[in-house]
């Protein structure tokens, strides 16, 4: 038996056996990654769609994700290809590709305005093997890498990206413990530890779904911007307040159908509430 130690669950895996994230999978005295190479998706998008606004904004970066996810949003934007087994029983429908061909694929689109990869769409982080072996060609060849993750992963993950990741854009979901637990199948002292650890050596954005009844609650958004402004640098310089909030609009989805859309004055008013903490909030999905 083996434990993975990606994310908090810490899954104990015998030989064969899959983990919760439908990515990892048990290797004898090890976990390794199931979905290594597995591409569900590849797309030249714009750097603000990640949503990225203060990294090289105007630009276009090629997005490729795979599958699995180790959170369960009853939201989920993309639950073909990260919610576990339905994910994985599509993995076989999916193509490959090597780090090595990632790099060429973006190289080819140079002329096209792209400056490098994004790793996005499920959990790249439950395949962060990939992410770092391919990161790390990225940054020899001398173009940009992008992380786009819900961030619930440990530390010693994160330690495994530094200096191969340039950008971050985290899902920092809502502000309270049991919604993060109960309602989206994550942990917020995680997400705040990745965080705080990413913030020490990249560029960072973070993005928060505003769900009614989730991450509406204008106290806990209070106690979110405040914790936000008081991350440092990796020179303990406080930097907090210049990280982008971008506060998206909810649209009924997946298991949540019979949800109302956010209502757009509340978005509004949560943004301009963030503003007099943070310098750059953005609104989205209006």
């Amino acid at each position: 038996m083996a434990i993975c130690e990606v994310c908090f669950r810490h899954c104990s895996l015998e030989p064969g056996q899959v983990g919760f994230c439908g990515a990892r999978i048990g290797s004898g005295s090890k976990v390794t990654a199931k979905n290594y190479g597995v591409v569900s998706a590849v797309a030249l998008d714009p750097i603000e769609k990640k949503p990225l606004n203060r990294f090289f904004p105007g630009s276009m970066i090629l997005s490729v994700g795979s599958c699995g996810c180790n959170m369960r949003c009853r939201f989920c934007q993309n639950y073909e290809i990260s919610w576990s087994q339905q994910a994985m029983d599509h993995a076989g429908r999916w193509g490959s590709l090597t780090p090595g061909e990632l790099v060429q694929l973006a190289e080819g689109y140079k002329d096209r305005g792209n400056i490098g990869v994004a790793f996005t769409y499920n959990e790249p982080l439950v395949g962060y093997e990939f992410v770092r072996d391919t990161a790390r060609l990225v940054k020899q060849a001398g173009m940009k890498t992008v992380l786009v993750t819900n961030g619930c992963a440990e530390e010693k993950i994160l330690e495994q990206l530094s200096g191969h990741i340039d950008a971050m854009n985290i899902d920092l979901k809502c502000f309270n413990r049991q919604t993060y637990k109960e309602q989206l199948g994550g942990d917020l002292e995680t997400v705040k530890r990745f965080i705080a650890g990413a913030v020490k050596f990249c560029h960072v954005e973070l993005t928060t779904l505003v769900v009614p009844g989730i991450s509406d609650d204008p106290r806990e958004l209070d106690a979110m911007t405040d914790w936000i402004a008081s991350l440092e640098d990796a020179q303990s310089r406080n930097v907090g307040a210049d990280i982008p909030l971008h506060l998206n609009r909810f649209f009924p989805r997946f298991k949540m159908t019979d949800c109302r859309a956010t209502d757009i004055g509340v978005l509004k008013a949560l943004a301009d509430r963030a503003a007099k903490k943070l310098k750059y909030v953005y609104t989205g999905n209006c």
